[in-house]
C-alpha cells in the first residue's frame, strides 16, 4: 500500500514537472509571438510625424510703387512634411494696400505639394507701409507670418538738387558757378522751360525741352555775375508736367567790391647809355613773355592789370642808342593774394 501511495505520488510528480515545462514553453511562445507581432504590427510605437509647412518667403519686399498703380508678388506654400497632410484653413493680408489671392480655402497639401498665392500691393498714400501675410493651417500652433513691406511714390513728381543754393562772397565783375540736378520720381518727366529771377544770376547747361526717365537725373548750372556790391537773392523756376511744377531752386549771393592790386617793378640802370626799358610779363618760369609797357626813361614801372590769386613772372630788356634791344634780364616773380 504504501509502494502504490509513493508510485502515485511520483507519477503526480512527473505530470506536475511536465505541466510546468509544458507552461514554461507556453509562456515563451507568447513572449517571442508577441514580441513578433509587434515588430510587424502596422500601428505606429509613436504619433506619426505632423506636416510641416512652409512658405517660400519669409518677407516680400516690394520697394517703390507708384500712387495708382500695383505691384505683385508671389508666395509658394509647400506642405515639406513627411506622411501627413497639411490643411490650410485661412490666408489673410493686414497692412494699407496689401492684399492676398490665388487660392480657394480651405486646401489640402499632400506631402511635397504646393499652392501659390498672389500677394498685391496698392499705395493708398506715399510714403512707406509694412504688414503681413497671415496663415492658419493644421501644421503648426501658431499662424505662420509672412512680413510685408513697400513705399508709395506720388505720381510725376521732379525733384530739383541742392534746394537751395548760396555763392556766398562774389567779387564785382566777376563770376561763380554751382551745379544742380533734376530727379525725376517714378515716372519720365518733360521739362519745357525754366525762368529765374534775381540780378546777376543766370542758368545754363541745359536745354529745353528736355525729358527725364524715371529715376534719372540731368545737370545744369547756375551763374552769379554780381553788377553792384550788397546781397542778392533770386530763384530759378523750372516748368515741367509734373505734379509739383515750377519746381524751385532758391539763390543766394553776395556782390563786394574787388580789391586793386598792382605790382612795382624797379631795376638798376644800365651802365652804358640807353634810349629806355620794355618790361615783360609771363606766367610761367622762363616765359613766354608779352611786352607790358611802353618805352620806360626811368628804372621803375607799375604794372596794375593783375588779378587775385595769380603769379606773374617779369624781366626787363634795354634799348640801346643803335636801336637794338638787349637780352631779357633775369626774373623777379610777384604772387597776388
Amino acid at each position: 500500500m504504501s509502494l502504490c501511495n509513493l508510485r502515485v505520488r511520483s507519477d503526480v510528480l512527473a505530470l506536475r514537472a511536465y505541466c510546468l515545462r509544458a507552461i514554461l514553453a507556453l509562456a515563451t511562445l507568447f513572449s517571442v509571438g508577441c514580441a513578433g507581432t509587434k515588430m510587424a504590427s502596422t500601428s505606429p510605437s509613436s504619433p506619426t510625424p505632423a506636416g510641416s509647412l512652409s512658405p517660400s518667403n519669409s518677407t516680400l519686399n516690394f520697394g517703390n510703387v507708384q500712387l495708382g498703380s500695383g505691384k505683385s508678388m508671389s508666395l509658394a506654400l509647400t506642405n515639406a512634411g513627411t506622411s501627413a497632410a497639411v490643411q490650410i484653413s485661412q490666408v489673410t493680408a493686414s497692412g494699407p494696400g496689401f492684399t492676398v489671392t490665388g487660392v480657394t480655402l480651405p486646401v489640402n497639401l499632400e506631402v511635397g505639394q504646393s499652392v501659390t498665392l498672389s500677394v498685391d500691393f496698392k499705395p493708398t498714400s506715399a510714403g512707406s507701409t509694412s504688414g503681413n501675410v497671415s496663415i492658419v493651417n493644421t501644421a503648426t500652433k501658431s499662424n505662420i507670418s509672412v512680413g510685408l513691406s513697400g513705399a508709395g511714390l506720388a505720381s510725376g513728381q521732379l525733384a530739383v538738387s541742392p534746394a537751395s543754393v548760396n555763392f556766398s562772397s562774389v567779387t564785382v565783375g566777376g563770376s561763380q558757378n554751382q551745379t544742380g540736378t533734376l530727379t525725376a520720381g517714378s515716372s519720365s518727366i518733360t521739362v519745357s522751360s525754366a525762368s529765374w529771377n534775381g540780378t546777376g544770376f543766370s542758368l545754363g547747361g541745359i536745354s529745353f525741352p528736355v525729358t527725364i526717365p524715371a529715376g534719372q537725373s540731368v545737370p545744369f548750372r547756375v551763374t552769379f555775375a554780381p553788377q553792384t556790391t550788397g546781397a542778392v537773392n533770386g530763384t530759378v523756376s523750372f516748368l515741367s508736367n509734373a505734379s509739383n511744377s515750377p519746381t524751385n531752386e532758391t539763390l543766394g549771393g553776395t556782390g563786394v567790391q574787388a580789391t586793386l592790386h598792382s605790382v612795382g617793378l624797379s631795376w638798376n640802370p644800365d651802365a652804358s647809355t640807353v634810349q629806355g626799358y620794355y618790361v615783360y610779363r609771363g606766367g610761367q618760369t622762363g616765359g613766354p613773355y608779352a611786352k607790358i609797357s611802353t618805352l620806360q626813361p626811368g628804372t621803375s614801372y607799375v604794372d596794375a592789370s593783375v588779378s587775385s590769386g595769380q603769379t606773374y613772372h617779369y624781366v626787363v630788356t634795354t634799348l640801346g642808342t643803335n636801336s637794338q634791344e638787349s637780352a631779357y634780364s633775369n626774373e623777379a616773380v610777384a604772387v597776388i593774394p
